[in-house]
Formats: structure tokens, C-alpha cells, sequence
């Protein structure tokens, strides 16, 4: 398989501009993946790719190898030794065997009204906070029936994503309404994760609204200078180890394997 930025053979709609093809093993011809039913980031598995006009005649596109386990870092072990494969039928019944120390003895529960900056001043805040209900943390959020659906209505369809295969740990780039297809189809292939989604400048902006505390706390609503990006060519950004996150669940669904 050979990814080129080329012209596509096959659809004239994309003869204008350049787009990431796959190139046919037996003719050197170059179709574009959506033109042949191929996603991107499952390209770089095929061997030798046929499609399906050409699999009559010189048969079916073979995959590579998988028998070296690319989620195994080179640590110098043998090779006979294959590490256990994140997400794999193995590795969920290993982690349901296993038993964890409870949380109780780390998380502070408080409730909404509690988490004031007096609090925080008197008692800091070296341990993770838990509000069982958002009442009383004047934070705004959808309701509950807000679905993956309405995101991509709010935040557009076109929108770039960053999304993780979780099994290869590998990275890619897709359109948020890619991702909702996907998302609702019903024959998955693999497990992604959105990292992020930056919302701030669309519709979906008006119906968030952090809790009170975050807003006193964050140094980009009290420090930030309005003009802060006049003549910069980055902003200030603080790495995982100096940051506080706050995260608010929404919904949850559980998923039987």
C-alpha cells in the first residue's frame, strides 16, 4: 500500500485537489479511500490491496502480519513473550481479577455550597474533590437527554477532532461528524477516544458554563491580558503536572463485553 498525494481515478469530484490515496498493488492506480471503502488509518495494514473489480482477477487484498505486537515496547525481552493487548478479552478479564485500594481514603466529598475559596484557603487542595451533585457550584451544563448528536449540531459537522484508536494507541484527525457516524454505527471494528474538543467560539458555548470555583481559581479569566496575543506568537500554557482539571459526567453508559 502506498499513501500519495495524488489525483483520484476514480471520482471526478476530487480531481481539483490533492487528497490521500490508495494505491492499487496490481495496476499502480490511485483511488481515494472513500471512493474503495478504506479508512484512512486502516490503510497502513494492508500488504497488497486489490479492490473490488480487481479482486476477480487477481483475488482478494491480503493484510500484514500482526504477529509482531506493535503496543510492545523494545525493552530487550524475547520475542516469545507477547504483551497482554490493551482492551483484548485478556486484559478485561485480568482487570475485573484484580482489587484496588477505595477511593474514600483519598477523594474529600463536599457539596456544592462547600466548595468556596474559603474552604480552599484554610484547607488547600492536595487531594482530588468530589461534588455528588452540581447544585450549589453555580455551573451550567445540558441536560441529561444532550446527546453526541447535538454536539455535532452545536459545535458543527466539520469540525477536526483528534481521536485515539485505543487499542493501537495511535493518533488521527477526523471530522466530528466522522466520528458521530461512527459512533452510531453498529458493526465497530475498533475503540476510538475524542481527546478534546475546543468549543469555546460555537453555540455550544452558551449552554457551559464551569463552576464558580474554576472561574475564580483559572489564571486565563483573572490574569489573561485581553491583548495577551497582540504581537505573541504563543500563549503561556502550564504542563499536566501544574494544572487543575475539573470534569463534570454527564451521562454514563456501560458496556458488557
Amino acid at each position: 500500500v502506498s499513501l500519495l498525494k495524488h489525483y483520484c481515478l476514480c471520482c471526478t469530484a476530487l480531481m481539483n485537489h490533492v487528497t490521500f490515496l490508495i494505491t492499487e498493488s496490481s495496476l499502480s492506480l490511485s483511488c481515494a479511500f472513500s471512493c474503495v471503502e478504506v479508512d484512512e488509518d486502516d490503510a497502513p495494514d494492508i500488504d497488497i490491496y486489490h479492490c473490488p473489480n480487481c479482486e476477480k482477477t487477481h483475488g482478494k487484498s491480503t493484510m500484514k502480519n500482526k504477529k509482531k505486537n506493535w503496543s510492545k515496547h523494545d525493552t530487550g525481552q524475547s520475542t516469545d513473550i507477547k504483551a497482554v493487548q490493551n482492551g483484548s478479552q485478556v486484559f478485561i478479564k485480568e482487570l475485573r481479577s484484580r482489587t484496588f485500594p477505595s477511593a474514600d481514603d483519598v477523594v474529600v466529598k463536599l457539596s456544592g455550597s462547600q466548595l468556596t475559596m474559603d474552604y480552599l484557603e484554610e484547607n488547600g487542595f492536595n487531594e482530588p474533590i468530589l461534588a455528588q451533585k452540581k447544585d450549589g457550584l453555580g455551573m451550567s451544563m445540558p441536560a441529561p437527554t444532550f446527546y453526541i448528536s447535538d454536539v455535532e449540531n452545536y459545535v458543527g459537522p466539520d469540525v477536526g477532532v483528534d481521536v485515539v484508536d485505543v487499542t493501537k494507541q495511535s493518533d488521527s484527525k477526523m471530522k466530528l461528524k466522522e466520528f458521530v457516524d461512527f459512533y452510531y454505527s453498529t458493526n465497530r471494528k475498533k475503540v476510538l477516544n475524542v481527546i478534546n474538543l475546543e468549543f469555546s467560539d460555537t453555540r455550544m458555548n452558551s449552554i457551559v458554563e464551569s463552576p464558580q470555583i474554576v472561574r475564580r481559581l483559572s489564571w486565563v479569566e483573572n490574569y489573561w491580558p485581553d491583548d495577551a496575543l497582540l504581537g505573541n506568537y504563543t500563549d503561556f500554557h502550564i504542563e499536566c503536572g501544574g494544572a487543575s482539571v475539573w470534569y463534570h459526567v454527564l451521562k454514563v453508559v456501560t458496556l458488557r463485553r
